[in-house]
């Protein structure tokens, strides 16, 4: 694959897919959780692979806000969970540091 074919947007991926993706990060772990319960959108890779890494992290916020009360941490989690809802709505699949390594190795993505 030469680097021009690489930055070409996937056709297959449609809006609806991009929006649920976004609302998966910005509404996290609830969103993910119905999108994961729904067969049409689970059977969607670009939904899927948003939807089960928006669940990871949005559980490591949760733990993270419970653990540390600390509001400017809390804050901070959910300015990236905003920043990756975006990206995944441009149609990017986001990598998030150690929670889509984590993820892959349980073969969840």
């Amino acid at each position: 694959m030469t680097d021009e074919a690489a930055f070409q947007p996937d056709v297959s991926i449609t809006d609806d897919d991009k929006l649920w993706a976004l609302l998966s990060y910005i509404l996290s772990p609830i969103v993910p959780i119905i999108v994961l319960l729904m067969e049409d959108k689970k059977n969607r890779p670009f939904i899927k692979y948003h939807a089960v890494q928006a669940l990871a992290w949005g559980i490591f916020e949760i733990i993270l806000g419970i653990l540390v009360v600390t509001s400017c941490l809390v804050l901070i989690t959910f300015i990236a969970a905003i920043y990756w809802g975006i990206k995944a709505y441009q149609g990017e699949y986001v990598t998030i540091p150690v929670v889509t390594d984590f993820c892959r190795k349980q073969g969840w993505l």
